[in-house]
């Protein structure tokens, strides 16, 4: 990281007092404050909360050019075993890009007793869309316009790059690839959120997730909010139904 962390964009820590403990994730080009109300929820709750920034985000673009998915699992797996190491228990929750990192962290870790996801990105993109942007790549450059701030809600406005760093985009749905054979070994229960009216992620990516993971889904569809749900009209409901969702997994 070469650029200062931009305000509104920083990683959150609660210590927690109930001795359970809450990993948030971020998307894909955005940044902790696009879900700082959702964790700070958890921890408003009593449970310990870590919503690290993933490598390359919350700071300039340029710091984004040369990281890749498997940066960005590394980084949420290393918060994960860090908050595991002092709770009984835990959950995982993301959005987007940080609800796949949540999903690969789920079927590597099956002592995780739970995910929350919102409009998770599962379903890998159509070859075709690829090969757009392998042409942009190839004719030199290295940013496309940005998918940021999908937001109903003309009072809020996500803070998140102006642009779609090509490569790392491109290692996204590589991981995304590779995630698709691990979903059936996902057995912990999962709350899934779903925009029908998302202009990022479509929804058929959550229905991917739902048909795959061999555990209970519980599926909220959400007709209020686009892609960023956790700063739009439905935000409330997805905190409120997040601590319904805690409390019984972590229950016992």
């Amino acid at each position: 990281m070469t650029y200062p962390i931009l305000a509104g964009a920083e990683p959150f820590s609660a210590p927690g007092t109930n001795g359970d403990a809450v990993l948030v994730v971020h998307g894909f080009t955005g940044s902790p404050g696009s879900v700082r109300r959702w964790a700070q929820a958890f921890a408003g709750a009593g449970y310990a909360v870590e919503l690290p920034l993933l490598p390359g985000h919350g700071t300039d673009i340029s710091d984004m050019l040369p990281t890749r998915w498997s940066g960005w699992c590394q980084a949420a797996e290393a918060a994960y075993l860090e908050l595991a190491g002092r709770s009984r228990r835990m959950l995982v929750a993301g959005l987007s890009m940080g609800g796949a990192l949540t999903v690969w962290l789920a079927a590597r870790h099956p002592e995780i007793s739970g995910v929350i996801v919102v409009n998770p990105i599962i379903d890998p993109p159509a070859d075709s869309f690829r090969d757009v942007l392998r042409g942009v790549r190839d004719a030199g450059e290295s940013v496309v316009p940005g998918i940021g701030s999908d937001i109903a809600d003309p009072n809020e406005h996500e803070l998140s790059y102006a642009g779609t760093p090509v490569e790392p985009a491109l290692s996204l749905f590589e991981g995304l690839d590779a995630l698709a054979g691990d979903l059936a070994s996902i057995r912990c229960p999962v709350l899934l959120f779903t925009s029908r009216n998302d202009h990022v992620v479509p929804p058929v990516s959550s229905d991917v997730l739902a048909g795959a993971v061999s555990g209970p889904v519980e599926r909220v569809f959400l007709d209020r909010s686009y892609h960023v749900a956790t700063m739009d009209y439905d935000r409330a409901d997805i905190e409120a139904r997040s601590l319904e969702f805690a409390a019984k997994v972590l229950a016992g």
